[in-house]
């Protein structure tokens, strides 16, 4: 794919916005813990108290400070976005090569494997995994990985299929260059702007999945999430802790999923033709 797409990227307003809060939740979780004014699992202070100059969101119902577990659980939830996002990526990037690039019948086997994983409803598995063996947090991650590959490997696969016909890897090929050096120098680098879309979408479906388990409470309790905080905060919405306990992970969580939604739909805007076109059609 030869275009400048990091020129068009930046013209686009949404990727502009997207780029900025993704800075934005990237300082929080490499830096939150050093910002949390208190330790999240500290409880020696008063449940249900009201924001103050020293805890600036208040008390939670464990009598730990909000803004601290709310440092602690945006790490978290990022952490377990990033790590089943780039799991999946590499999973698809390379199926769908080696589907794209062999053809025949490995191709074929590869792709019905894709297809079975893609008729499962993943969020039941999640759920039963999560309740009845109540396994860490990495591990679920990993499962939701194995199965987000399939969309990823078949887009891969698809512009495999049209760039292996492109007049230099045919003439890579007739200079006696290897399949692995075909694919290592020519045609990843090609499809490399597929990567960023694919781990851009896997990442928010990532971070949805994980907020929904922990707000079912499928995680161990002493972890701290986004999901689990508004599960907790809930409990108590007839008191008047919406805007200081409740609001803030809503928020958050609301705001992590548009970043990559954002970032998502800048790359495809500036990555698919079909879609250029017909936006400059709508506009007209």
């Amino acid at each position: 794919m030869n275009i400048r797409f990091k020129k068009g990227l930046f013209r686009d307003r949404w990727f502009t916005v997207g780029f900025f809060l993704a800075v934005f939740f990237a300082a929080l979780t490499l830096f939150g813990p050093a910002l949390s004014p208190f330790d999240p699992w500290d409880m020696s202070f008063e449940p249900i108290s009201p924001p103050t100059a020293d805890h600036i969101l208040g008390v939670n119902d464990g009598g730990q400070d909000i803004f601290s577990e709310l440092l602690y659980a945006i790490r978290n939830t990022v952490v377990f976005g990033l790590i089943s996002g780039l799991v999946a990526l590499g999973l698809g990037v390379l199926i769908g090569i080696v589907a794209g690039w062999s053809g025949g019948l490995i191709d074929i086997i590869l792709m019905r494997i894709s297809d079975v994983f893609l008729a499962v409803p993943v969020i039941m598995v999640l759920i039963l995994i999560a309740a009845l063996f109540r396994p860490a947090p990495l591990f679920l991650a990993l499962i939701l990985a194995g199965f987000m590959w399939p969309t990823i490997s078949k887009t891969i696969r698809a512009q495999t299929l049209s760039t292996r016909e492109a007049p230099h890897i045919r003439a890579a090929q007739q200079m006696g260059g290897s399949s692995w050096y075909i694919i290592h120098r020519h045609l990843m680098p090609e499809i490399f702007p597929l990567y960023l879309i694919g781990f851009a979408a896997k990442c928010r479906m990532a971070v949805f999945m994980e907020a929904s388990l922990a707000f079912l409470g499928l995680f161990d309790p002493s972890r701290k999430s986004l999901g689990m905080m508004i599960s907790y905060a809930i409990k108590y919405y007839y008191l008047d802790i919406w805007w200081n306990w409740l609001l803030p992970p809503i928020a958050c969580l609301s705001l992590l999923i548009m970043t990559v939604t954002f970032l998502a739909i800048s790359l495809e805007k500036v990555l698919d033709p079909r879609l250029k076109d017909t936006l400059k059609e709508s506009t007209a």
